[in-house]
This record gives structure tokens, C-alpha cells and sequence, in this order.
């Protein structure tokens, strides 16, 4: 059975923007999600959360993992750590560097390793995230990856109480999913 996991960002929980809607929605199909309380989640510590997500997450070659924002750039040390082929990952307003969230991020990646790591990866990033995880970053990452890279226009972080992004819905994502 197919398994998703849907990694949360920074100062987020399991019940905040889309991840509810996706999760409802993939359940209907048969899937069974998990999308974790991450500890100290207004920290983003890589170490703490990598350990808990492997420790209590269900990581095999029938996994989909979806992350936004720190929970996407979560999942390339997951992906980098992996010992096997995961079917499918999705990086929403994700990041591999940063000014500002370095404590979620690794100095450097083997990128080799992930991409050996991963059947299909897809990179979401608008061209106006407030908080800088914007195409570019999106670029850095599908340069070094391959895969898909989409560019959303005009939609900020896919997600935000600071911005006041609900983003309740994304039907777009969830159209994306094997």
C-alpha cells in the first residue's frame, strides 16, 4: 500500500493550509497518510527531525513524501539518508540554502545519492514567495535533480499565517500524486 507523508514547515502543524485537504483527499483514494506534530517545530533543528520522522515514519519504496517549506528541505537529508528507492517526492516552497533557516539545511549534499534515492521528484516554487523559498531556489534544487519543475506564479509561500496565505485547498497538488 502506498504510504504519503506529508512534512510540515516551520511554526506549522498537521492541521494548518492544505495539508488537511490532501490528506482527506488521498485517504478517499486508499492511501494511508501520516502528517506529523514535528518536535520543537518553531526550531526546525535537521537532527530532531530527521530522527523523528525515520524513528516513527513508515519510509519504504511505496512512499510519497510531501513537504512544504523547512518539511521540504527535510526530506532531501531523508532522501540523502534513505536506503532504498522512494517512489515519489513533492517539495512545495521548498529550500537547500538559506539565510535564514540554516538549522534545517546540511553545509553541503550528495546530490548523486538523493537523486539515485528517489523514482520522481517535483519542485513547486512561486516567483513571489515573501519568504525567499521562490523559484530560484526551486532551480538550484532541479538543476542538481532533474525531475519537474514548477513555477507558480503569484503565489507566494503556498502557505502562511504571516502572510495571511490560508491556502486551504490545492487541488493542483493533489492532481500531481501517483
Amino acid at each position: 500500500m502506498t504510504n504519503v507523508i506529508i512534512l510540515p514547515g516551520r511554526n506549522c502543524s498537521p492541521d494548518m493550509f492544505w495539508y488537511p485537504y490532501i490528506k482527506q483527499n488521498l485517504e478517499k483514494r486508499g492511501y494511508d497518510v501520516w502528517i506529523p506534530a514535528l518536535p520543537n517545530n518553531t526550531e526546525a533543528n535537521l537532527d530532531e527531525w530527521l530522527t523523528f520522522v525515520i524513528e516513527n515514519g513508515k519510509i519504504n519504496e511505496d512512499t510519497i513524501l510531501i513537504g512544504h517549506s523547512a518539511g521540504a528541505a527535510l526530506i532531501l537529508t531523508i532522501l540523502e539518508e534513505s536506503n532504498c528507492k522512494i517512489k515519489q517526492a513533492i517539495l512545495v516552497s521548498g529550500f537547500s540554502e538559506s539565510e535564514v533557516s540554516k538549522s534545517i539545511l546540511k553545509e553541503s549534499y550528495n546530490w548523486d545519492k538523493i537523486k539515485s534515492n528517489i523514482e520522481e521528484i517535483i519542485f513547486i516554487n512561486s516567483d513571489n514567495d515573501p519568504y525567499g523559498c521562490d523559484d530560484k531556489k526551486g532551480r538550484k534544487m532541479f538543476d542538481k535533480l532533474g525531475g519537474t519543475m514548477i513555477i507558480r506564479h503569484g503565489e507566494g509561500h503556498m502557505g502562511s499565517i504571516r502572510y495571511k496565505q490560508s491556502y486551504d485547498e490545492f487541488p493542483f497538488l493533489l492532481k500531481l500524486i501517483k
